[in-house]
């Protein structure tokens, strides 16, 4: 395989859930009056995909595992192009809502197998800079798609944008036939993946250091989508935006999430959660009277900006807390169910402020404000935050029934070198995190360490 037709590859499949998540949004009220849905039903588009996305990335990595990664790839972008084209011709809102769930589903089933490639292929340092260049690309996306899906609404209607994204999915299941193949010998692949990852996810939800993190994560995560379903027709309904000005100021909170993230990797990660949390209560506190009273855009967009600015910060600490208090074998669960409670909770919360009507900004305030409140008590309480109690931490004695005794160890997450907990195998005296042992990693969800492996060469 070549290497630049490869990562090319691998950039798609990366960019593949932003782009179905926030490509259609600025051509959402004129969806919602084309099929004469109400707003929530609307805004139900969007939870379905959301819900998808969280399902597929839980169910296709250990499909991946057992039967290796082209077959389940391939299937999934295939039946995302079919379910893609299925939501431009969506008779009614009831269809649409079917096709965004197994759009997101499908989509999700590619993100997460194009991670396990990478980790299939590459080991040690080269791994940090491919998945550096992909999250760069999942920053970016959310920024240009709307931009982009603004531009086509100019040219034609809603269905539309629809058809562009069904192209890009034929277009990547093409370049995936031709440019990639098996990652996964035979000899490496593994039986009983979903009884072995449920298995795992009750040991995970039955452990307060993952938990609390986790939650703190998903419920932040749930701010932003309810500010992505609101926002669209607070401000373009309510505020008389066009598609395009919402598409700029989409761009410019989403930019502001990834300025937020680049400086708080000088962080160490439990202050990037508790912080990041803080900084979006302090936007959700600030948007109350703001959309209460109706004021200006002036004053709403900074709001909305320091919330998801918050966001941008507190994610990839409460990523690293949850994951980093897993077994070694278990770390691809516990980022397989950091994602999934991520899109659910989401998935759930941003109709809400929906339900409540789309002329008032209210109600999507609140709601932020209820969430954010949340995300800030349980970064704050969870073990080793602030105010968690002295008894809180982990036992001594393993987490995991038959696991080694874990204990901390201080290792650089950021820039600037500073240190945070990170549990190790007190056997090994190293980071618990899963591929720094194994000839392949337990499971495709979480991504590791990048130099061709011995059972695959990338060319360059």
């Amino acid at each position: 395989m070549k290497r630049s037709r490869l990562l090319l590859v691998l950039a798609a499949l990366a960019a593949l859930g932003p782009l179905s998540v926030d490509m259609y949004l600025p051509g959402l009220p004129a969806l919602s009056a084309d099929l004469s849905s109400g707003t929530s039903s609307a805004q139900l588009t969007l939870t379905a995909c959301l819900v998808g996305l969280a399902a597929g990335q839980a169910v296709a990595g250990p499909l991946s595992d057992a039967h290796g990664r082209r077959p389940p790839l391939l299937a999934g972008l295939a039946l995302y192009t079919a379910s893609t084209a299925l939501c431009a011709a969506a008779p009614s809102v009831e269809t649409l809502i079917a096709a965004r769930l197994v759009q997101g589903a499908a989509g999700g089933a590619a993100i997460v197998i194009g991670r396990a490639v990478v980790r299939d292929l590459y080991e040690g340092a080269a791994v940090a800079r491919v998945f550096s260049v992909l999250m760069q690309i999942t920053g970016a996306a959310p920024i240009i798609a709307p931009l982009v899906g603004g531009q086509v609404l100019r040219l034609t209607s809603w269905r539309g944008v629809f058809v562009a994204i069904a192209m890009l999915g034929a277009l990547l299941l093409l370049a995936t036939l031709r440019w990639t193949e098996e990652t996964l010998p035979r000899t490496l692949r593994r039986a009983g993946g979903l009884g072995e990852t449920a298995r795992s996810f009750a040991a995970l939800v039955a452990d307060r250091a993952f938990v609390m993190p986790a939650l703190a994560g998903g419920l932040a995560f749930a701010a932003m989508f309810v500010y992505i379903a609101g926002a669209t027709f607070v401000l373009q309904e309510l505020h008389g935006l066009s598609a395009q000005w919402f598409s700029v100021v989409f761009a410019l909170n989403g930019l502001g999430i990834v300025v937020a993230g680049r400086l708080g990797s000088r962080l160490p990660a439990r202050r990037q959660l508790t912080v990041g949390a803080t900084v979006s209560l302090v936007g959700a506190l600030a948007l109350l009277p703001v959309a209460g009273f109706g004021w200006s855009l002036a004053l709403l967009l900074p709001a909305l900006a320091l919330v998801v600015a918050g966001v941008g910060l507190s994610m990839p600490g409460s990523a690293a807390l949850a994951v980093a208090g897993a077994p070694r074998a278990m770390a691809g669960s516990a980022s397989a169910l950091l994602g999934l409670s991520q899109f659910a909770i989401g998935g759930f919360a941003a109709p809400l402020a929906g339900g409540w009507g789309s002329r008032d900004a209210l109600p999507m305030a609140v709601i932020i404000a209820v969430l954010s409140t949340a995300a800030a008590a349980m970064s704050l309480l969870s073990p080793g935050g602030p105010l968690a109690s002295a008894g809180s931490s982990s036992p001594a004695g393993p987490a995991f029934p038959g696991e080694p005794v874990f204990q901390d160890q201080s290792v650089s997450s950021g820039e600037s070198g500073e240190s945070v907990d990170m549990p190790t195998d007190a056997a090994e005296g190293r980071p618990a995190v899963a591929g720094l042992s194994d000839p392949r990693p337990a499971s495709p969800f979480l991504a590791a360490p990048v130099q061709p492996s011995e059972h695959h060469r990338v060319d360059s």
